[in-house]
């Protein structure tokens, strides 16, 4: 069975940093996108970041400068390092692994920027 598992999240103050990992197993990882997805109380899940097999990019409006994905295919891993974190970065995030009709979700890791 398809896994894929964040941590990473936490509590954090208003200009801290936080970094996300998530660990893939059973899928050929390096062959798909993967891409972290936040979605806040009310709101409805919304693409953070995403990369693409041969690592090309792409961020929200709201993260750009500020948060940075990058991919292991060694490790099966995607991380997002988030740095200058708001009180409008609270959600959880999720995990999201894509080739062609498959697709994947994580459990979600929460994340709070609250002094």
């Amino acid at each position: 069975q398809v896994q894929l598992v964040e941590s990473g999240g936490g509590l954090v103050q208003p200009g801290g940093s936080l970094r996300l990992s998530c660990a893939a197993s059973r899928i050929t990882f390096r062959l798909y996108a993967m891409g972290w997805y936040r979605q806040a109380p009310g709101n409805k899940r919304e693409l953070v970041a995403s990369i693409g097999p041969g690592g090309s990019t792409n961020y929200a409006d709201a993260v750009k400068g500020r948060f940075t994905i990058s991919r292991n295919n060694l490790k099966n891993t995607v991380y997002l390092q988030m740095n200058s974190l708001k009180p409008e970065d609270t959600a959880v995030y999720f995990c999201n692994g894509h080739l062609a009709t498959a697709d994947y979700w994580g459990q979600g890791t929460q994340v709070t920027v609250s002094s």
